[in-house]
C-alpha cells in the first residue's frame, strides 16, 4: 500500500486521553492525545528553516483534550485542542510514524513533564 493510498477507516476512543484509529491497511493505532499535542506539525510548533521543535513539554497542559478532529482532503488530520491550538495539519504519513501501538513502539518514550495541569 503506497502512502497516497492509506487512509483511516475509524477512529475510537480506546481510553479517556487516548484515540485509536483504525487504517484501511488493517493497522490499529494508538494515540495518547497529549502525545499527538506536543508533536504539532505546525510552523508555530517547529520552525520551518531549522526542523527544531519550538513547542516544550512545560508548554503543553497535562490533561489537555482535543475538541474536534476535522479532515483535510483525503490526506490529512486537524485537530482542535482544549489550549486552544488548532493550526497543525496531520498528515496521514505522520500519524502513521506516531502510532504508539505495541508493534510501532514497542519501548515507549519518556513524556516530558509540565507544571500546567489545565
Amino acid at each position: 500500500m503506497t502512502a497516497g493510498s492509506l487512509e483511516p477507516r475509524d477512529m475510537e476512543w480506546l481510553d479517556k486521553g487516548v484515540l485509536g484509529i483504525q487504517w484501511n491497511d488493517g493497522h490499529h493505532s494508538v494515540y495518547p492525545v497529549r502525545y499527538l499535542r506536543l508533536h504539532c506539525p505546525c510552523a508555530a510548533c517547529v520552525d520551518e528553516w531549522t526542523g527544531e521543535r519550538r513547542l516544550k513539554g512545560e508548554d503543553v497542559p497535562l490533561l489537555i483534550m482535543v475538541q474536534d478532529i476535522q479532515p483535510v482532503g483525503r490526506y490529512a488530520l486537524q485537530f482542535r485542542w482544549s489550549d486552544g491550538h488548532d493550526t497543525g495539519i496531520y498528515a496521514y504519513s505522520l500519524l502513521r510514524k506516531l502510532c504508539q501501538c505495541d508493534v510501532c513502539q514497542p519501548v515507549k518514550p519518556v513524556e516530558s513533564k509540565s507544571r500546567r495541569l489545565m
